[in-house]
């Protein structure tokens, strides 16, 4: 039984559009279709995972240039 709802809670609630469109961003970039009813069971192991990975690393830049003071993106 599948769901298309994530288990995973946001920290920060108010983060969800930002994260969506981080989501969108980076399967554009990678070339990897987000499905539109959100069941990922068509979408490979490697392209979830290259799309996890690369949002992870965005995640991270940010957070340093934050934390060094400097501006994002």
């Amino acid at each position: 039984m599948a769901s298309n709802k994530s288990s995973n809670q946001l920290v920060v609630p108010q983060a969800q559009q930002a994260l969506n469109q981080m989501k969108m961003e980076a399967a554009s970039e990678l070339g990897v279709q987000i499905p539109a009813d959100g069941y990922y069971g068509n979408v490979t192991s490697r392209e979830t995972g290259a799309l996890g990975g690369y949002i992870t690393k965005k995640l991270v830049q940010i957070a340093e240039q934050q934390l060094s003071g400097g501006s994002f993106r």
